[in-house]
């Protein structure tokens, strides 16, 4: 689309008219001055003393030169109204949170007290299936994930591109970081990959969740949770499971394992952030929901509209003509000097 920036300055093509007219007037004033002197033009200066106060003949509007010239002032007063070209408005991305998620996937959350649908599922199918839900919702926000167990692994750095992040939560799999939990690690990895980036602390969110507690690992928990404050990261943590629970393992048959609500609760505390316990599906859906909710997004929507000067169009064009009047004034001078 094509929009003039100053079209008021259109009044300016009255201002060929106006001149026109001006000079025609003066002409005939210039003609009766300059006749008085001399008796042979009497009867002339008689018929133009007729005229003076005469309208200005309009005949020029039939003269093919008066709208050539016409035509070159109409474009040097388009460029000087500035058009504009504006293509098609791009939304910007609207500047929100960065959400990194912190998942616990050790060998316990394989345990399946959960249930959908009238059917048992592991904890890390009902995560999987929340989380995913949770993260399509937030549009606005850059997501990364942190998948931890005996070791920690930042296996998505903050992004967009949300798909990417669920393609691989989809593929993770209990134990495939470990049997046993190492929090401490994971939260000094997470707050590590944050501090890279140049955002502000107040839009840098983790959310923590884990069905145990920190047995693993080189940074203690008491430590991480120091780490973690001094940062000013606010950390969302969620406790899965009762307090106490025996699970069927694998590899060590029937162990016991407990969630850590205490440094869970502590680590919220200090980081401003919240302590959930989740017991069942439900109340793990309504986390993720409160977390969107206290997390508010700003769906405001921003564009841009890309733009394009054309004042050089009509411009060169005048200056085009300009030059063809010139050759055609020069070339007839050559004709009649001929001749």
């Amino acid at each position: 689309m094509i929009v003039f920036l100053y079209p008021f300055l259109a009044v300016l093509l009255i201002l060929a008219f106006a001149v026109r007219h001006f000079f025609s007037f003066s002409k005939a004033q210039a003609q009766q001055a300059l006749k008085i002197p001399f008796i042979k033009d009497l009867k002339k200066i008689e018929s133009a003393n007729k005229n003076v106060f005469a309208a200005p003949s309009l005949a020029y509007l039939k003269m093919p030169r008066f709208w050539f010239l016409f035509l070159m002032w109409a474009l040097v007063v388009a460029a000087l109204m500035r058009p504009v070209f504006f293509s098609e408005p791009i939304r910007i991305q609207n500047k929100g949170r960065d959400i990194l998620m912190i998942t616990d996937i050790s060998t316990s959350m394989l345990e399946e007290d959960f249930v959908f649908q009238n059917r048992r599922i592991s904890r890390i199918d009902a995560v999987k299936a929340v989380v995913s839900d949770f993260t399509k919702k937030r549009t606005s926000d850059r997501m990364g994930l942190v998948l931890f167990g005996t070791r920690a692994y930042l296996q998505v750095p903050l992004t967009y591109d949300k798909k990417a992040l669920l393609d691989v939560l989809d593929v993770a799999k209990a134990g495939m970081a470990g049997q046993s939990t190492a929090i401490g690690d994971a939260l000094g990895l997470s707050l590590k990959a944050l501090s890279e980036l140049k955002t502000d602390k107040k839009n840098q969110v983790m959310i923590l969740l884990t069905d145990g507690e920190n047995n693993d690992g080189a940074l203690g928990i008491d430590d991480a949770i120091e780490m973690a404050k001094n940062e000013g990261v606010k950390v969302y943590t969620i406790g899965i499971g009762a307090p106490s629970l025996t699970m069927a393992s694998v590899f060590f048959g029937h162990q016991g394992t407990s969630v850590d609500e205490k440094s869970l609760k502590a680590l919220a505390s200090e980081t401003n952030g919240r302590f959930f316990k989740v017991k069942n599906l439900s109340e793990l859906v309504d986390v993720y929901r409160q977390i969107d909710t206290l997390e508010a997004q700003d769906f405001e929507q921003n564009y841009i509209y890309p733009k394009k000067e054309l004042y050089f169009v009509p411009l060169l064009l005048a200056l085009i003509l300009a030059l063809c009047a010139l050759l055609f004034e020069r070339l007839k001078k050559g004709n009649e000097n001929t001749f």
